[in-house]
C-alpha cells in the first residue's frame, strides 16, 4: 500500500501539474519574475528632460517598418525610448521581451498608466475608451462587440471625436486605473499618483487632438496630434499603428499581461540600465533585433555622452539583423517625405558599431550622413 505521505507528495505534484496545464490550456500567459522587482533591479536614478511627452512628435515612425520586414527584423529583445510610439513597433517585430528606458520617472509612470489600459481593456474600442474617458457605445455587447473589433482604425477614431469626455465616466475610469497600477506593485508614492492622474486627464480633456508639448513652449504647428499618429501610413500607405488592428493589440496585450513590457527609468549612456539589460540578455540568450532611439543621441552627443552609449550598445547582444530607429528633425534628408517634419531612419548595429570603432563617427550628424 503507499503511505500517507507518499499519497500527498504523488498528489501535490499532479495538483501542480494540472495547474500549470490549466493556464496554458487557457492561454494565460505565464508571467516573468516579479515585474516591480525587475524595474527596481535594473533602473537608474532619474534625470530632466524639458518635454512631457505623452505622445510621439514624429509623424513619420511608421515609415521604417516595411524596411524591417523585408530585412527580417523580428523577435528578440526590443528596446526603446518615450511613448506608445514603441507599441507600433513592438507590434510589428514581435520581440520575446520589451524595454522601455527613458530618463524621465515620468516616461515609466506614463508607461504604468498605459500597462494598467492594456490590463483592463478587452479591445481596442475599450483600450482607447479608458485612455480618453469616452462612454462605450451602447451596442458594446454580442455580436455588435465583434463588429468593433473588426472596425477599421478611422472608425475607432471617429467615435471618440463624436463622443465628448463624461465626467461621471472619467473619475470611475481614473480609479479603476489607479487601483489597476497599485496591484503591479512598483512602489509609488503620492506625488507618483498624482502625475499618473495628471497625465490621464491630458488625454481625457484634449481627446485625440493631443499634442507633443515642451516645457513653456506651445506644440508647434506642425506636430502631429494624437489623431493623426493613429492614422499615420507606412511607406506603402497602409495604416500600422498598434491601434490599427485587432491582431497588434492582442499580442501587445498578452506582452503586458506577462509583464514583458518593462518601463525602466535610465541614460542610454549610463552605467546600469543597459548593462542590466545585457546581463538579462545574455542569461537568455537573446540578441537585440531593434533599438529606438529617437532623437537621443542628438542630446547625448551635445552632452559629450555619445562614446558612453556607442559602448553601451556594443555590450548588448546583436546580430546582422539587429537595428538602431533613430528619428531625424531637420529640413530634409534623401528619406524625408514632403509634408514631413520628421525622418524615421534605421540602420544595422554592426555597421554603426563598425563605423564607431574605426573612428569614423566623430559627431551626431556623422551617425546620420553615413
Amino acid at each position: 500500500m503507499t503511505s500517507p505521505r507518499r499519497r500527498r507528495l504523488v498528489l501535490g505534484v499532479l495538483a501542480l501539474g494540472l495547474a500549470c496545464a490549466g493556464g496554458l490550456l487557457s492561454g494565460q500567459p505565464r508571467s516573468e519574475p516579479p515585474f516591480a522587482s525587475r524595474i527596481e533591479q535594473f533602473s537608474e536614478p532619474g534625470g530632466y528632460f524639458d518635454t512631457d511627452n505623452l505622445i510621439s512628435n514624429e509623424r513619420s515612425y511608421l515609415h521604417p517598418l516595411d524596411a524591417l520586414r523585408q530585412e527580417g527584423v523580428s523577435g528578440g529583445v526590443y528596446i526603446g525610448v518615450g511613448p506608445d510610439q514603441n507599441f507600433s513597433y513592438i507590434a510589428q517585430i514581435r520581440p520575446a521581451i520589451a524595454f522601455i528606458v527613458d530618463i524621465r520617472r515620468d516616461n515609466m509612470l506614463l508607461h504604468l498608466l498605459f500597462k494598467a489600459l492594456f490590463v483592463l481593456s478587452e479591445d481596442r474600442a475599450d483600450y482607447l475608451s479608458l485612455l480618453f474617458a469616452r462612454p462605450p457605445p451602447e451596442d458594446w455587447r454580442g455580436e455588435s462587440r465583434s463588429g468593433w473589433r473588426r472596425a477599421g482604425i478611422d472608425d475607432l477614431v471617429a467615435y471618440v471625436d463624436a463622443n465628448p469626455a463624461s465626467e461621471r465616466w472619467s473619475e470611475s475610469v481614473r480609479a479603476r486605473v489607479d487601483a489597476s497600477i497599485e496591484r503591479f506593485g512598483v512602489p509609488l508614492t503620492r506625488r507618483d499618483f498624482d502625475t499618473v492622474d495628471r497625465f490621464h486627464r491630458r488625454f481625457i480633456a484634449a481627446g485625440l487632438s493631443l499634442k507633443f508639448q515642451s516645457t513653456g513652449r506651445m506644440p508647434r504647428r506642425d506636430y502631429p496630434s494624437y489623431r493623426d499618429l493613429l492614422l499615420e501610413t507606412d511607406r506603402g500607405g497602409r495604416q500600422r499603428s498598434f491601434l490599427a488592428d485587432e491582431e497588434s493589440f492582442q499580442f501587445l496585450k498578452s506582452l503586458q499581461a506577462a509583464d514583458l513590457v518593462l518601463p525602466l527609468v535610465g541614460n542610454l549612456a549610463g552605467d546600469r540600465a543597459l548593462a542590466s539589460i545585457a546581463g538579462f540578455m545574455r542569461g537568455r540568450n537573446e540578441r537585440l533585433s531593434a533599438f529606438y532611439t529617437s532623437n537621443v543621441e542628438l542630446y547625448l552627443a551635445q552632452d559629450g555622452l555619445l562614446p558612453r552609449f556607442l559602448d553601451n550598445l556594443a555590450g548588448l547582444p546583436h546580430d546582422d539583423r539587429s537595428v538602431i530607429i533613430r528619428s531625424v528633425f531637420r529640413t530634409a534628408t534623401p528619406e524625408t517625405l514632403p509634408g514631413y517634419y520628421s525622418t524615421s531612419l534605421h540602420r544595422s548595429v554592426a555597421a554603426l558599431l563598425d563605423d564607431y570603432r574605426q573612428g569614423r563617427i566623430r559627431a551626431y550628424w556623422s551617425l546620420i550622413d553615413r
